[in-house]
């Protein structure tokens, strides 16, 4: 008996290059790939990570110190883009205060026998950036007043829960000197804020209108 050799229809051929084809791209994809992170699951702690308050506390430290510095390049080219003569009095005056801040904190680290260092505070970063851009996306003037107004406080209360939270630290660790200093730049702080708002509300914002 012949045998008959039967010709594959054209959906077999289709099937069976789609398949090939997927075959060939599971054999490329990376094994390493990462899973994808299941909700609630715990993040792994990086390489020197802070173990303690102690470790915390230092950490957050390097944080704001690099901040500080960072303001003292950001705030000249804020008073310099203001309009408003007390806005611009209001600024200068607190790079004065940031000056002092920066020196502040180098006591915290001197006062636990540690050079000053700074670490890449990401939020400040971010802050900074969006303070960059609101000037750039406002015309001179009342409405870029309010701009730098509203990006100032956001600063600001960022730096008032920071060292809020490292004076809290402080006075568990029982680090007097530090819990001393930090305090006063948080009462500064919480001055600064309060006159932003004040020259908020005095007319400025309704000027932007």
């Amino acid at each position: 008996m012949a045998t008959t050799t039967k010709t594959p229809t054209k959906m077999q051929t289709k099937a069976s290059t789609k398949t090939s084809a997927t075959d060939a791209k599971a054999k490329e994809a990376p094994t390493s790939a990462k899973a994808p992170v299941k909700e609630g699951q715990k993040e792994k702690a990086k390489s020197g990570a802070a173990k303690n308050l102690q470790d915390l506390f230092e950490d957050g430290l390097k944080d704001i110190f690099w901040a500080e510095k960072e303001l003292l390049k950001a705030l000249p080219k804020m008073e310099k883009n203001a309009t408003s003569e007390r806005l611009k009095k209001a600024i200068t005056q607190h790079i004065q205060e940031t000056e002092m801040h920066v020196q502040r904190l180098e006591q915290c680290f001197e006062s636990m026998g540690q050079k000053a260092k700074a670490e890449k505070c990401d939020a400040m970063a971010g802050l900074i950036e969006e303070g960059k851009s609101i000037m750039e996306e406002t015309e001179q003037g009342p409405v870029r007043d309010a701009g730098i107004i509203a990006a100032a406080q956001k600063v600001e209360h960022y730096e008032i829960a920071t060292y809020g939270t490292l004076a809290a630290f402080a006075k568990v660790l029982e680090l007097e000197k530090a819990l001393k200093l930090l305090l006063q730049t948080l009462k500064e702080e919480k001055k600064c804020d309060e006159l932003l708002t004040s020259l908020a509300d005095t007319n400025l914002n309704s000027k932007a209108e």
